[in-house]
């Protein structure tokens, strides 16, 4: 059954209801999100952040230099030209192409003769269109006519800004990619990046920002502790393996929750798997997140016992969990299964082997939250447009809640999306971490492990609601379909959550 739900603000529901919606270093798109669980306020420092390398080549979010090309299109990383990027913060106009100039848009695609393509540096395209250069951009790529392609760079790096509207504060991170791409330098932007990535306070200011602006990951909070509280009700031990605990902000409501039942449980146990990088934010390990969790237990009077699992999801085996005999076992993978290799990267196949690794515990029921998008097995052309496409919706969102020269939002974007953005463009094989899969192909995965649907209650769509009712922009929407829910900003879908046993 389908339903379509819409928010108006302040708060009123129009339609009706149907019973039947990188991990590289500190990003954080969908990887490292803060909560409300934080104790400290830190305050945005007044410069921008330079992602400098420690040594050799590096490139940045925001330079001020014309950049030098080479014709190679194909380059061992060590010897791409050590360059800064062109300045964000002043989008400047494009004069207009001489009337001589054969250009045509075809499509989705910007297609220009290959007799203009030596001057294009020199002219000027008329009402030149920074989506669709962008896209002839990435067109040109795949063609291997990299001339043009940088050709098409010199006009785009003119018309893109930090601080611009959201396709061009979109277009200055995805020319970083494509210019990475050229350079053959996806990995060594990741690489040379991480030497000087932001402090603990600046990135924990970033995604507390980012986990405020947009409803992401309020999204996969709310919707995962309504199916889990109806799971586990009753149950007299809980266990809860959480594969991204982050700040662990999503277990403060549950457990608070839980004291009010009836029958409380003899004891909550939560494993958290996080990786060592979210220890940057955190400002530590994981036992700051047992610490804070165990003194909301304690003020509840639930008995609660936290164990700390620092490694790789792909790396976690069955005795790492410490799974005991009558617990109810649930299991939570919030933004974190495109992230884990599959067998288009490694014959390992890490993401089914996970998968069967849960399914092997006998779960009451797995919540499944990721990014509606198709990016994993795509070629580079598709995967452009389909990025492109789905972070010029996200940052549609971002600008309509927060001012667009505000250095909260621009830090924000930075740090926490626009490595995801970079990784997805420039970055193939194992390089590329960013692999995105659309629910139908995760209900095949999930379906070949052994798992099996679970419908959901009406209390999930009501509860993420309540979430989004009065506190996000009317423009997001939530959607039932096919036993799962959608949150979609205008009519574009951006996550889905779904629940399995």
């Amino acid at each position: 059954m389908r339903a379509f739900h819409e928010i108006e603000s302040p708060g009123t529901i129009i339609g009706s209801y149907h019973q039947s919606l990188q991990k590289l270093g500190h990003c954080c798109s969908f990887r490292f999100p803060l909560t409300d669980m934080s104790a400290h306020k830190f305050s945005t420092p007044e410069t921008t952040l330079s992602f400098e390398a420690c040594n050799g080549q590096f490139y940045t979010l925001e330079s001020s230099a014309d950049i030098p090309y080479s014709n190679n299109p194909v380059q061992d990383s060590s010897s791409s030209v050590s360059r800064h990027f062109s300045d964000y913060d002043s989008p400047r106009s494009v004069s207009s192409f001489a009337s001589s100039m054969n250009l045509c848009t075809s499509g989705d695609c910007l297609s220009i003769s290959r007799g203009v393509r030596r001057n294009l540096n020199t002219q000027v395209i008329p009402a030149f269109d920074l989506k669709q250069g962008l896209i002839a951009c990435a067109r040109s790529l795949s063609d291997s006519d990299i001339s043009t392609a940088i050709s098409i760079m010199g006009i785009i790096e003119k018309m893109v800004s930090i601080s611009g509207d959201p396709i061009q504060r979109l277009g200055a991170y995805l020319l970083e990619g494509l210019r990475a791409r050229i350079e053959s330098s996806g990995n060594l932007i990741y690489k040379k990046l991480q030497c000087d990535e932001p402090t603990g306070p600046e990135l924990m200011t970033s995604m507390q920002a980012l986990y405020q602006i947009c409803p992401y990951w309020k999204f996969a909070y709310t919707s995962a502790n309504s199916v889990i509280q109806e799971a586990v009700k009753n149950e007299p031990m809980i266990h809860i393996i959480d594969f991204q605990i982050a700040q662990g902000g999503q277990w403060v409501p549950f457990i608070k929750s839980i004291s009010s039942w009836r029958e409380k449980p003899l004891k909550i146990r939560i494993t958290g798997i996080d990786d060592s990088q979210s220890a940057i934010a955190r400002g530590g390990g994981l036992e700051i997140i047992g610490q804070r969790l165990s003194i909301v237990a304690e003020m509840c009077d639930i008995p609660f016992e936290f164990h700390g699992v620092s490694m790789m999801d792909h790396e976690v085996r069955l005795e790492h969990l410490r799974v005991l005999p009558g617990e109810a076992v649930v299991v939570n993978l919030p933004y974190v299964l495109h992230h884990v290799p599959d067998e288009s990267v490694s014959t390992e196949n890490y993401r089914d082997r996970l998968l069967r690794l849960v399914r092997g515990l006998s779960p009451r029921v797995v919540t499944l939250t990721e990014q509606e998008s198709n990016t994993n097995t795509s070629p580079f052309y598709t995967r452009f447009l389909e990025t492109l496409d789905y972070y010029n919706a996200m940052f549609e969102s971002i600008d309509v809640a927060r001012p667009r020269g505000e250095l909260q939002r621009i830090k924000a974007e930075q740090n926490c999306v626009a490595r995801d953005i970079v990784n997805m463009v420039a970055c193939e094989g194992p390089e590329r971490v960013e692999r995105h899969e659309l629910l139908g192909k995760w209900r095949l995965r999930f379906s070949m492990a052994g798992f099996r649907q679970s419908r959901l209650n009406r209390s999930v769509t009501d509860n993420v609601l309540d979430m989004l009712r009065g506190e996000y922009s009317h423009e997001y929407q939530i959607e039932e379909k096919d036993g799962a829910v959608y949150l979609h900003w205008r009519k574009r879908a951006m996550v889905t959550f779904s629940a399995w046993r």
